[in-house]
């Protein structure tokens, strides 16, 4: 048994995101197992392979996973969750569209945007829209977690490979498909990954203060 890591990627680069959930996965003490899945994303796993922490890499290559659509990942998910005690996934657009999909599947409460990690069952998530802090234990067989990325520093690299692992590909369900993507491009790194976040507040009398 391990952690289960589901990488987010384009198919030609691992998100930062993913190294920053390595880093919560290696919190809960057990090996540590990268999921990429993808379409002619061979150069993400051996990325992956590099990560600092990680034991092995699973690789499910299919033209199906290219656009990362819930419902065929989601059941790559719950055909590999019995294997493991937990499954983690960046708290980004990616694991929220993700995860619960393959909780409900697997008849389990997702555990979301968790900030540190007390034990193998016991994590710590904001509620309230930040203003407070739960602490919540879970009694599910597999836990299903997202990770929010700015609570945990991002994974280092690794000075040599590990071993990557060819997964058989699941069916394509066919439930529903990318038509297109329109993406604002910005200088400033997204909110979810940024190292410093500047908000604005209150004036407090003069520009020194």
């Amino acid at each position: 048994m391990g952690v289960l890591v589901i990488a987010e990627h384009d198919n030609s680069a691992l998100a930062p995101s993913t190294l920053n959930t390595v880093s919560a996965a290696a919190k809960l003490d057990a090996p540590v197992t990268i999921l990429v899945a993808g379409h002619s994303c061979r150069t993400v796993a051996d990325a992956a392979a590099r990560i600092a922490g990680v034991d092995k890499v699973l690789l499910a290559d299919a033209a199906h996973y290219e656009a990362a659509l819930a419902e065929n990942l989601a059941e790559l998910i719950v055909s590999l969750a019995p294997g493991y005690t937990h499954v983690l996934a960046p708290a980004t657009s990616f694991g929220k569209n993700l995860l619960p999909r393959a909780a409900a599947r697997l008849d389990v409460a997702q555990i979301s945007d968790i900030v540190a990690i007390e034990a193998v069952d016991t994590f710590v998530r904001p509620i309230y829209a930040g203003n407070a802090l739960a602490t919540v234990k879970s009694s599910d067989t597999v836990k299903l977690v997202t990770v929010r990325t700015t609570a945990f520093e991002a994974a280092a690299t690794a000075e040599a490979s590990v071993g990557i692992e060819d997964l058989a590909p699941g069916p394509d369900r066919a439930l529903s498909k990318l038509v297109g993507r329109e993406l604002t491009r910005s200088a400033r790194p997204d909110l979810t990954s940024a190292r410093v976040v500047v908000s604005g507040g209150r004036g407090v009398g003069s520009a020194t203060n």
